[in-house]
């Protein structure tokens, strides 16, 4: 008896040791942008409020089709702001964005268009799957 006490014991101090690892690692997802500029100005106020009630989110964003738009250096905003001073602002606060490399192509933009706070991935739909399903990274799309 006195033993199955005792591995009891041990078996809770063990677990109560790995909550708190596993509370202190970040909140990983994933924002899916396809939609063009008007899903960008939803997402960059998701994320911003995101960030501001989970400080430590580990957030990427991932675009491609009409998604990419925001994404390219002459962006603007609906009031006319550049979009590249959002995505700075966001990459500051550890936002990571990536551009698909096969919609580039598709439409003809050379990827020197792409903000510099953007970096290419061979396909965005392929990296939404690689992040849920190897990373697993929360998925939102706005």
């Amino acid at each position: 008896m006195a033993t199955r006490a005792t591995a009891l014991l041990i078996v809770m101090l063990l677990a109560a040791m790995l909550l708190p690892a596993a509370a202190a690692e970040p909140v990983k997802v994933v924002y899916h942008l396809n939609e063009g500029l008007e899903q960008a100005v939803r997402a960059m106020t998701n994320i911003r409020n995101h960030l501001s009630a989970d400080p430590m989110a580990k957030i990427v964003v991932v675009a491609h089709g009409r998604g990419i738009d925001f994404l390219l250096k002459e962006a603007k905003t609906p009031n006319g702001s550049p979009f590249g001073t959002d995505v700075d602002e966001l990459a500051l606060r550890g936002v990571e964005f990536r551009v698909c490399r096969f919609t580039l192509e598709r439409r003809g933009i050379d990827p020197s268009k792409v903000v510099s706070d953007a970096t290419l991935v061979a396909s965005g739909v392929a990296e939404v799957a690689r992040l849920q399903s190897v990373e697993h990274y929360a998925y939102l799309r706005p």
